[in-house]
């Protein structure tokens, strides 16, 4: 897989996810990048365990993040399998990979990926 966003021939999921990132960082002006990535974290958990694995790992989810677990769950849900070719693996790395954009950006502040990813998606 590409580290470029440009070159993912599942971009559209990456803007799904980040779609929902914006809005639990619209809806939530505590929301930090350090939060958000944890959030991802545990939005990794809980896809997998909505797909029916993963039962044994602990879901910790932190007070604020439970609309960037919950939509992540959402998308997963909607798009691994039944509207593309996308497998729960290929899905769980592109979580992965906006967590690392969520961490590359939050050097320009605590919010620092809100301040990027609001003027894309």
């Amino acid at each position: 897989m590409s580290t470029d966003f440009n070159d993912d021939p599942h971009l559209d999921v990456c803007q799904n996810i980040e779609f929902g990132l914006r809005t639990a960082y619209e809806r939530s002006p505590s929301l930090t990048d350090t939060q958000c990535m944890f959030a991802i974290d545990s939005a990794k958990v809980a896809v997998k365990q909505a797909f029916g694995y993963a039962k044994n790992q602990p879901l910790k989810v932190l007070p604020g993040t439970e609309g960037v677990v919950d939509w992540c769950v959402k998308v997963g849900r909607k798009r691994v399998g039944e509207q593309s070719d996308l497998t729960l693996k290929e899905y769980i790395a592109r979580l992965e990979k906006i967590k690392r954009s969520v961490k590359r950006h939050s050097t320009a502040g605590p919010r620092g990926y809100y301040e990027f990813v609001r003027d894309y998606v």
